[in-house]
């Protein structure tokens, strides 16, 4: 069902099951779009992260991306990792790089690393200043830690096996630069600070919940929506994570993306919770998407999904 002129589109094959395993963090950036802070008591249960495994079997999903909040903070994280690892599943860690020098999380790095576990990183600038003016005081340099942490663990070494990407969003109401040669900036600076990693992933900060609570206290969130509007580029239909995959909320109910799990827009159609994926002959294949205003921050220039620009 599209909305505010945004066009249909419908689901392909399903391949990545992304699940937000709670909104705690030990983090509260400014443009966090799930409100995801150190308060938060959100938080899957034993009996809804046991479906996982058997949905990831059922419905022979390739990958599983976790997210959060920090999804290491949940209790269950390293028994899903393990689990979802001998099923043969990718796994997907979308970690803030902080919890690495956490305290009761000085051995994660080693155990992602065990697992052949992909990280996704959070590193919004190569700037220190930068980086702790939207995260807070001190990130960068946790930041450089974590990440030299992985390094000397074979993360960002062109190994298939250790994958390191970092994830890029911008600091203002802007677009995202082209997403080549802003990884080349990338990995210039960084070297010289010691860190190497695999890709740069540039996402277009979506107008909902701590960003778009911002945008209007500057009197600039109409503004935002009518760039991204204008800036609808038909070609990124094709490509946008909304059609392979499904974000599954806490408590376990499924939406089209984690934009619309923060906006509680559910799945259309009888298909809403885990529960209704653990039969085999279930199939969402060519159901509708549903779209409104925020969806055109995926379509914009470039495109923008959990996998980083949709055109080079």
């Amino acid at each position: 069902m599209a909305v505010q002129g945004f066009p249909a589109l419908q689901r392909s094959n399903l391949s990545t099951l992304q699940v937000n395993l709670g909104y705690r963090c030990n983090q509260s950036c400014s443009h966090c779009h799930v409100n995801a802070g150190p308060w938060r008591t959100e938080s899957m249960d034993p009996a809804t992260l046991e479906l996982i495994p058997v949905v990831l079997r059922t419905q022979q999903i390739q990958v599983l991306d976790l997210t959060g909040g920090a999804p290491e903070l949940h209790s269950g994280f390293r028994q899903l990792v393990d689990a979802a690892s001998k099923l043969g599943v990718e796994v997907m860690d979308r970690c803030n790089l902080t919890i690495l020098t956490e305290p009761g999380h000085e051995d994660l790095a080693e155990f992602l690393a065990e697992r052949g576990v992909t990280v996704i990183a959070s590193l919004p600038c190569y700037s220190s200043a930068n980086v702790d003016q939207q995260r807070g005081n001190g990130v960068f340099d946790r930041s450089l830690e974590g990440l030299r942490q992985l390094n000397a663990l074979g993360y960002g070494a062109g190994n298939d096996r250790l994958q390191l990407h970092l994830v890029y969003n911008p600091q203002t109401a802007v677009l995202p630069p082209p997403q080549g040669p802003l990884e080349e900036d990338y990995k210039r600076e960084l070297a010289q600070l010691g860190v190497r990693f695999d890709r740069l992933l540039t996402l277009a900060n979506m107008p909902i919940k701590r960003f778009a609570r911002s945008l209007q206290h500057q009197g600039k969130l109409d503004a935002y929506q009518t760039l991204l509007e204008q800036a609808h580029n038909p070609q990124n239909l094709r490509a946008v994570m909304c059609r392979e995959l499904i974000s599954v909320d806490w408590r376990g109910n499924l939406f089209d993306c984690d934009f619309n799990q923060q906006l509680d827009l559910p799945l259309m159609g009888p298909v809403r919770h885990l529960r209704d994926l653990l039969d085999s002959n279930t199939r969402i294949e060519g159901a509708p998407i549903r779209t409104a205003r925020h969806c055109f921050g995926c379509t914009a220039g470039a495109g923008s999904s959990c996998g980083g620009a949709l055109q080079s």
